[in-house]
């Protein structure tokens, strides 16, 4: 406790103002809006893996079973063609290790493709070089 200059009281002070600006509730609110603004427009702008993955409704439990049967479907079409080659043409076992070799590849790639991580077919990859390189 200090005494005011003047008063032989002693009394509390008056809490010292500082030279920072105080924040305001109507700027506050300017940024509250801007930012759910902002976050508004991302949502809507979402990356296109998350837009194909919410489209279709799936969740991420559908979406693991689907890559998984697509893998496994990929490597069984590769077996029972390298098999059925075997048999007519009596080439046992090469045909069946190649073409199982083939639908292993052919899942990976349907896999990737149904995440988003590699383009469908038919379509460009976006240039992800800046504008304005001479590269």
């Amino acid at each position: 406790m200090t005494t005011k200059k003047g008063s032989g009281k002693t009394s509390k002070t008056e809490p010292e103002t500082n030279d920072k600006p105080a924040f305001r509730d109507d700027d506050l609110e300017r940024r509250r809006r801007q930012l759910d603004a902002e976050i508004a427009a991302r949502r809507q702008g979402g990356s296109e893996g998350e837009r194909g993955a919410k489209s279709g409704g799936t969740t991420g439990y559908g979406q693991a079973v689907k890559l998984s049967s697509e893998f496994i479907a990929g490597v069984a079409v590769g077996a029972g063609l390298g098999w059925t080659v075997d048999r007519w043409a009596g080439t046992s076992p090469w045909g069946l290790i190649v073409l199982l070799l083939l639908g292993f590849a052919a899942g990976v790639l349907n896999v990737m493709r149904s995440a988003g991580v590699v383009a469908q077919p038919g379509q460009k990859a976006p240039d992800k070089r800046p504008k304005g390189s001479d590269d």
